[in-house]
């Protein structure tokens, strides 16, 4: 399953607190920075908007800090949350997860769920504060209550992996709904495993296809490795090899080592695509230095035998190796032939 993630949506913030209404707004950029010189806290956030995005300046992390702060410190909750981010990406200061979670504290003791869910996935990760999966729940939960998605995705993870809260399967899917219904591509794609596998919901693959296709159409790549599996074994849709093929390459171009090692298969075996050894080895290999053990086999079984690559004992002996280590069995006995 997947990793927790902290959000990275960036939020415009538009305060219409300290100009006059007699005033005519600013226009230009220097005009607003004239106002955020003066105090004014709409043109700080602004401001520091503008260098943070680089819209209508050269983006610069360090002024847009310097903003940041100065806003911050008059207590808006979604700037004490911005200035936190910046701290735990080290975007214009030096990355500092303590600092991060002091600004995430004051903006989410004043209930900002964005805040909330970040202070903890600073609990869940031990990052600027000590190790409690407990606290972490209780930051889900509140984050998650008021209906941010990725707080009610990160809440599920809790309870699918038994961190704070016992392990319950039936809460886990419970949480992953409500953030998938909002459409969140993380929580569709772990949803979409369990009704694949039938854990804490009656197994139904057509409602897993349906899940994996609402992500992967968001270009989530194990969304798109597993609906390239449903097609390849006509779970939930009929068997399609062309359609196998299509979705391991979406994701193998992503990078997903287990869409390469599958791609690589296609390839070799001319499924939905024209038979390639060449091209098979070429996909093995990317997953292979990925440190995937069955592409590693695979690598080495062609140099064994000289399939897709010019035949060389010696890089066969050197893949095998790799996924031995990893406990594969496959390899384990082809490097005893090997050295027979």
């Amino acid at each position: 399953m997947k990793k927790n993630y902290s959000v990275y949506t960036v939020l415009f913030l538009a305060f219409l607190l300290c100009i006059p209404m007699s005033c005519k707004k600013p226009e230009t950029f220097d005009e607003w920075l004239e106002l955020a010189e003066d105090g004014n806290l709409e043109a700080q956030i602004h401001v520091a908007e503008c260098y943070y995005h680089g819209n209508n300046v050269p983006m610069n992390y360090e002024k847009a800090v310097e903003w940041y702060t100065k806003a911050a410190e008059e207590g808006v909750d979604s700037i004490e949350w911005r200035l936190g981010r910046c701290y735990y990406h080290g975007e214009g200061v030096q990355k500092d997860y303590a600092k991060a979670v002091e600004w995430y504290q004051k903006a989410a003791d004043k209930g900002y769920s964005y805040a909330q869910n970040n202070l903890g996935v600073c609990y869940e990760k031990g990052q600027g504060v000590p190790q409690d999966y407990t606290k972490a729940v209780e930051w889900y939960q509140k984050a998650a209550n008021q209906g941010y998605a990725m707080a009610q995705y990160n809440l599920g993870g809790c309870y699918e992996r038994g961190h704070g809260v016992p392990q319950n399967y039936a809460k886990a899917v419970e949480w992953y709904q409500k953030a998938a219904e909002q459409g969140d591509a993380g929580a569709q794609y772990n949803l979409g495993v369990y009704y694949e596998r039938g854990q804490g919901v009656p197994q139904n693959y057509g409602k897993a296809v349906e899940l994996y296709q609402k992500a992967a159409e968001q270009g989530d790549a194990m969304a798109q490795c597993n609906l390239g599996v449903c097609y390849a074994n006509g779970y939930g849709v009929p068997q399609d090899n062309a359609k196998t093929a299509e979705w391991f390459q979406k994701a193998a171009n992503q990078g997903y080592s287990v869409a390469q090692y599958n791609l690589g298969v296609c390839y070799a075996n001319g499924t939905g695509v024209p038979q390639d050894y060449a091209k098979a080895v070429e996909w093995y290999q990317k997953a292979a230095e990925q440190g995937y053990a069955d592409a590693q086999n695979n690598l080495g079984v062609c140099y064994a035998s000289g399939t897709g690559v010019p035949q060389d004992i010696s890089k066969a002996a050197e893949w095998f190796q790799k996924a031995a280590e990893q406990g594969n069995e496959d390899a384990i006995n082809n490097l005893k032939r090997l050295k027979k």
